[in-house]
């Protein structure tokens, strides 16, 4: 199993629960992509596609803002530089961060701590 390190970023201008600023872990590979103006724009374009509402709790005939566009098939280093992955409408999802983070929860080590205390992802 590969491992990758993982740089935290402040999301937006998110607060958890708590008020304080929410962060997201982004893996090495995946920082320029995510920070390309093409991403960006597809992200934006597709949210508004969206209505800005959450794709899975409007199937439930739930009205809640979508603020994640999630890859349906996850992002890896093997396809990090496909668009056809990566800025494809048909892999994206606008999705709430409840949604996302169910999403999510199913996946297993996700991130682990290396015998430098540094935080590191698993693929």
């Amino acid at each position: 199993m590969a491992e990758h390190n993982v740089v935290f970023y402040q999301h937006r201008n998110w607060v958890n629960r708590n008020g304080l600023p929410f962060f997201i872990a982004m893996k090495d590979y995946a920082k320029s992509f995510y920070k390309s103006k093409a991403w960006q724009r597809c992200r934006d374009a597709y949210a508004k596609s969206q209505a800005g509402l959450c794709e899975r709790c409007l199937k439930e005939g739930k009205i809640v803002p979508g603020e994640i566009v999630h890859h349906k098939v996850y992002i890896s280093p093997e396809n990090i530089n496909n668009p056809e992955v990566t800025l494809n409408w048909n892999n994206l999802e606008l999705v709430c961060r409840e949604c996302h983070e169910r999403e999510h929860k199913g996946l297993k080590n996700r991130f682990a701590v290396d015998e430098f205390g540094r935080v590191t992802a698993t693929v």
